[in-house]
């Protein structure tokens, strides 16, 4: 599983969100599950010139099983896979992995696959036919994170994340997004 990615060993396993899911969750989590605007924006808006985004892995790849299907792919269509440290003052806050099928990377949306360091959000938020097309959420416990994950963001605890189809025009993405603890501590104080 190395070869699909950088953060994670195994797929977590995603809950649909439903009416009510939100109670299932503290509160300061709710508030990052649930933001309806850009998580880009708000770690812009909180800690300014201090957040920044890390590249750790970008490759065509086969994507998870579970993507694969949320995304219409068939099992051999490789989609290029986006993994990112979302870091303010050195600490990461936020781990990101993005799905981005072959079909998506057409006309003005080529950008998506150049992005290096630079937040998706700031692009994707840009395009005015965006459009969240559906939500989950999980608990993803250390044993799904790679080693190399679980050292370097010292995780012991579950770690709450979403996963979210964009859509663009008539094109799809997934964007997986897990807040580390280090961030709902901070916004919860």
């Amino acid at each position: 599983m190395l070869d699909k990615s950088y953060l994670l060993q195994q797929t977590p396993k995603w809950s649909t969100n439903r009416i009510g899911s939100r109670h299932q969750m503290p509160v300061p989590v709710q508030s990052w599950v649930y933001e309806p605007g850009s998580l880009t924006q708000r770690l812009r808006d909180r800690y300014g010139a201090a957040f920044t985004v890390t590249l750790v892995f970008q490759h065509w790849r086969r994507p998870f099983h579970c993507e694969q299907e949320l995304l219409h792919l068939g099992c051999s269509h490789q989609a290029l896979i986006r993994e990112v440290i979302l870091s303010a003052n050195e600490k990461p806050l936020l781990l990101a992995r993005t799905v981005i099928p072959r079909a998506t990377l057409k006309g003005t949306q080529r950008i998506l696959s150049r992005l290096g360091n630079r937040p998706l959000g700031e692009v994707i938020f840009s395009y005015p036919k965006l459009q969240r097309m559906e939500m989950d959420y999980s608990q993803i416990k250390p044993l799904c994170w790679t080693n190399d994950v679980v050292r370097r963001m010292d995780i012991r605890e579950p770690v709450w994340g979403r996963r979210t189809i964009y859509r663009i025009k008539e094109s799809e993405m997934l964007v997986n997004e897990f807040f580390l603890p280090e961030l709902i501590n901070d916004f919860h104080e």
